[in-house]
C-alpha cells in the first residue's frame, strides 16, 4: 500500500488526511515531550455578527469561543491542531455543556479561561469560564469531552505527549 486511496473508495476523512496543506508536502511534526500548560486565557471581543438585535451575544457563539480556547491552549503548549491532523490525529466533540449565567454584549472585552482537566487514553476533557474583563463577573461556564479518532473516524489513543506526567487516569501504575 502506498497510502493513496483508490478512486471510488475515497472517504471524507481519508481524503482530508491524505491531502497536503496548501500543496506543501507534509513534514513529520516534532511534538513536545509533555504538555506543560494545563490552563490558558484569551481575550475575546464579540463582533457585531455574533449578536442578536439587542446587542446580546447569541448562544450559538459560545461553543465557537470554547474551540478558540482549546486551540490556543494547545498552541501555548507548542502544538497546532493542523500538525496533529497532519499526523492522523483528530479530536471530535463527543459532549458539550454550556451554562449561561449573564449576557455578554457586543464589543466588550471578555476573558475566556480554558483548562484541560482530564486526559485518558481515548479522550480529553476541558472546562471553560467566560468573564467580563472589566469586572470579573462570570458570564458563562462550560465543559467538553473530545474523543481522539483516526482519519478514518475510528477511536484511537490520545498521543503520549498529551498524557499527564503522572500517567493516564484509571491505569494501574507499574
Amino acid at each position: 500500500m502506498n497510502g493513496v486511496t483508490p478512486p471510488g473508495r475515497r472517504t471524507r476523512a481519508g481524503s482530508l488526511a491524505n491531502r497536503p496543506a496548501c500543496g506543501i508536502l507534509a513534514v513529520r511534526m516534532q511534538f513536545p515531550e509533555r504538555m506543560t500548560m494545563q490552563s490558558h486565557a484569551i481575550t475575546v471581543v464579540p463582533r457585531y455578527a455574533e449578536t442578536d438585535k439587542g446587542g446580546v451575544i447569541h448562544h450559538s457563539v459560545y461553543p465557537v469561543w470554547f474551540e478558540m480556547g482549546r486551540t490556543e491552549l494547545l498552541r501555548a503548549n507548542g502544538v497546532a491542531y493542523k500538525d496533529l491532523e497532519a499526523e492522523g490525529i483528530f479530536f471530535v466533540v463527543a459532549e458539550l455543556r454550556v451554562k449561561y449565567r449573564r449576557p455578554a454584549f457586543y464589543d466588550e472585552e471578555l476573558l475566556l479561561e480554558t483548562t484541560c482537566g482530564n486526559v485518558t487514553p481515548g479522550k480529553v476533557e476541558h472546562t471553560y469560564k467566560l468573564t467580563r474583563r472589566s469586572t470579573g463577573l462570570l458570564l458563562a461556564e462550560g465543559s467538553s469531552v473530545l474523543a481522539c479518532v483516526s482519519a478514518e473516524g475510528k477511536v484511537r489513543r490520545v498521543p503520549e505527549f498529551m498524557c499527564p506526567a503522572h500517567g493516564w487516569l484509571g491505569e494501574k501504575e507499574a
